[in-house]
């Protein structure tokens, strides 16, 4: 493969940017700018120069094959981090004949070279992507190969009903028994059992993993973009006495301690003549009825009827101008009552993902569900069918981390990902 470079630290002005080579000859183009650096994972203080003149003092360092996160030959250049030090350095390497990494390239050559599965690979690009504590927990979990770990494990129920069937098609004719062995169907429903339980945590984990949406409804000049703004601690919103000025649904994420959640600020609900409002309402409609749950605010305390789910929040606004009247009353004025809804949101949404699994992605979602599909009904197909279900649902599996099948996903994946990684 080409021999490849990029910045690993975030462009700009900072304290140290650190400069990554991976491929053949990494440690060649290095020491042509710094010298000989004789051990690996030793760090060396040097002056780069190139064609004598110098340009900084760097640490240098090498990492051999085999040993480094791409798997392949690795230097690193740490250098003071000015702009134009890292173009200057920059230009140096390319005059050696290395190229720009593109996009997550050195993640890609990890996955290549068999440093990482696939799975481990999303971890890592939502690890990168994390801005809250409980996405940053589930990300990790996934980079680290927990994921891995689970896939082994439901393998090794697979290998040894896989085997006992194979003994009975193999040896039909030796006194060995023509029947399936009982304990095939007992390993296959054990790991039926644990692929259900992990598609059954799905739907959380992808929750933390994408956020939650929590859309605020209820009637024109209830205080429904007061509250989004008391929120954000900002004017999202435009906030006026005249009802219908919310015409379409504002966004404001929020770190709910811990977790990623989206509140959207709709539309008052009523029945209007006028056009754009009309259109407004109808988004508002839609996109509460498609959200996670729904804090119904009302001067009333009073429930959208059409809108209501199990686990919504009542909640009256304007607390401060008249008697509460629901058990979550607000008021954007003064700020009363907002810290107890969050904090009951919050409790809510983690009632929600107290069962998430590790499977976040869609894409892990449906080899799963191939699996499980793969294993229904073994007990009434031949013996012959029974041995090529249970490969079946190991190449799901196999897919499930990359082992085979990987290419449809690659270049979706690190699409997402940053030069230098």
């Amino acid at each position: 493969m080409d021999l490849i470079f990029a910045e690993a630290t975030p462009p700009g002005r900072g304290g140290v940017s650190v400069i990554r080579l991976s491929g053949a000859g990494s440690r060649v183009a290095a020491e042509a700018l710094v010298g000989v650096l004789e051990h690996p994972r030793t760090a060396y203080l040097r002056q780069l120069t190139e064609q004598g003149e110098p340009i900084d003092t760097v640490l240098a360092m090498w990492f051999q094959e085999g040993a480094s996160f791409t798997g392949e030959e690795v230097a690193e250049l740490h250098v003071h981090g000015a702009p134009v030090v890292v173009r200057r350095v920059s230009q140096a390497l390319a005059h050696l004949g290395a190229r720009v990494a593109d996009p997550g390239e050195f993640t890609r050559r990890a996955f290549l070279n068999g440093r990482m599965d696939l799975a481990e690979i999303e971890g890592l690009g939502d690890l990168l992507a994390a801005e809250t504590e409980a996405q940053r927990k589930l990300a990790l979990r996934a980079a680290q190969g927990e994921i891995a770990k689970k896939v082994g494990a439901w393998r090794r129920l697979l290998i040894e009903a896989g085997a006992l069937v194979e003994v009975s098609v193999d040896f039909a004719d030796e006194d060995v028994p023509d029947e399936i062995p009982d304990r095939v169907f007992e390993l296959v429903n054990e790991l039926q059992a644990e692929l259900r339980r992990e598609l059954d945590g799905f739907g959380a984990a992808e929750r933390v993993r994408i956020g939650f949406e929590v859309a605020i409804v209820g009637p024109p000049n209830a205080g429904k973009s007061s509250l989004l703004n008391k929120i954000a601690a900002r004017e999202v919103a435009i906030v006026s006495s005249l009802a219908g000025t919310t015409r379409d649904v504002i966004e404001v994420k929020i770190d709910l301690h811990g977790l990623a959640v989206t509140l959207l600020d709709t539309a008052g609900l009523r029945d209007t003549e006028e056009t754009i409002e009309a259109i407004g309402i109808a988004r508002a409609r839609e996109r509460a009825e498609q959200a996670e749950l729904r804090i119904h605010l009302s001067d009333e305390g009073l429930p959208v009827a059409d809108l209501w789910k199990p686990g919504d929040f009542v909640v009256q606004g304007k607390a401060d101008l008249q008697k509460p009247l629901t058990k979550l009353a607000v008021s954007a004025s003064d700020g009363s009552g907002i810290e107890d809804l969050l904090l009951a949101l919050h409790e809510e949404l983690i009632d929600r993902i107290a069962h998430a699994g590790v499977v976040s992605h869609e894409r892990q979602r449906v080899e799963l569900e191939d699996a499980v599909e793969a294993l229904n009904n073994l007990h009434v197909l031949p013996v012959e069918l029974v041995a090529e279900s249970l490969r079946r649902a190991g190449s799901c599996l196999d897919r499930l981390l990359g082992t085979i099948g990987a290419e449809d996903y690659l270049d979706v994946i690190f699409s997402s990902f940053c030069i230098g990684k």
